[in-house]
């Protein structure tokens, strides 16, 4: 519910709830106390009073933003609220009473007003339980709206988690390359079935590992490059001469950790954008080094004809990012007439 709908039923609430207790005040000082004219101020000066007052500690309460504390925290600062506005809601009471008593404005039917200490506990005994009753009334519902948006919020979340989980597994599985692999190994099949063989066995493999991994597991990076070698052995079927691959990886990176299918995010990406664009194709080379136990993945392709530097930024992209969170740093630049993919990993 929006803070101003919020706000403004409170506020209707708030008045109906003082104005009733207004009527039945006046209602029981004309059955039990004649109608004295200083009843009637005290009835409708306190319902006032307890109206601005129990406004004023909701919107203290909302801005301390007090329902983030624990429950005794929250209790302990509500009866202290409840306690200082119902004294502060008889000092001002008295401040106009007794005035109006001494001048004659007002009278109790020939009586005298009672302002002994102990009288004065009674009244404010009264108006605490008074406005206790309204406060843990109101705190009691704005609780149950608190804890319902906050199911919301999280069923919210677990939905979006479920779309970009999809979203991962279709990045994953790469429509384009199953239907071009699936392809290719159709025309192997008859022309050479040994490296149809082999296709069949590195497709195994790419979808074994795509599917095998949740988006939050960690893999040794010479892990990663197994999966790597069978995706460009099957995209170099269909490419043939146009994608070359050069890599150099340091040995000592061999046993570095990310993010499963990370590495082959950024091939893929690379193939896609950079060689599948080019009528000629070209060159996708790919580093890795490890420096003060930092792992630095570096890939680099051809610009793509007629490509923008913001191209790539896709699914794949987006969820690599997200497997990133804050324990690492992903950016994706134009370096002369190449595109270099950067992905730093703390070990």
């Amino acid at each position: 519910m929006p803070e101003s709908t919020s706000t403004l039923r409170f506020w209707l609430i708030n008045t109906l709830g003082w104005a009733l207790f207004c009527v039945t005040s006046l209602a029981m000082t004309g059955a039990f106390g004649g109608g004295s004219s200083g009843g009637t101020l005290i009835s409708v000066g306190l319902g006032v009073l307890l109206y601005g007052i129990s406004g004023g500690v909701r919107a203290l309460a909302l801005r301390g933003r007090w329902w983030r504390l624990e429950l005794g925290a929250l209790v302990l600062r509500l009866a202290l609220a409840v306690l200082l506005g119902a004294a502060l809601a008889q000092l001002l009471l008295t401040a106009v009473l007794q005035p109006a008593l001494a001048m004659g404005w007002v009278d109790f039917g020939g009586r005298s007003g009672d302002f002994r200490p102990v009288a004065r506990l009674l009244y404010w005994l009264n108006t605490v339980l008074m406005l206790g009753l309204w406060t843990a009334l109101w705190a009691g519902l704005h609780g149950v709206r608190s804890a319902r948006q906050a199911e919301l919020a999280r069923l919210r979340a677990e939905a979006e988690r479920s779309a970009l989980e999809r979203d991962a597994l279709r990045a994953r599985l790469n429509p384009h390359f199953m239907f071009n692999a699936l392809n290719n190994l159709r025309a192997l099949i008859l022309e050479d079935p040994e490296r149809a063989r082999d296709m069949v066995t590195r497709l195994s493999r790419t979808l074994r590992q795509a599917l095998a991994h949740n988006r939050s597991e960690q893999v040794m990076l010479v892990e990663e490059l197994a999966v790597v070698d069978d995706y460009l052995a099957i995209e170099a079927i269909h490419f043939e001469q146009r994608l070359q691959v050069s890599q150099h990886i340091d040995a000592d990176a061999m046993q570095a950790q990310l993010p499963a299918m990370a590495l082959q995010l950024l091939v893929e990406n690379a193939i896609k954008h950079g060689i599948g664009s080019r009528p000629g194709g070209g060159e996708v080379q790919i580093r890795a080094t490890l420096d003060n136990a930092v792992l630095r993945l570096q890939v680099d392709n051809p610009l793509g004809t007629g490509n923008e530097p913001s191209h790539g930024h896709g699914v794949g992209l987006a969820y690599l990012r997200t497997q990133l969170g804050t324990c690492g740093r992903f950016t994706l630049q134009p370096v002369g007439d190449r595109m270099q993919a950067l992905l730093e990993i703390p070990q």
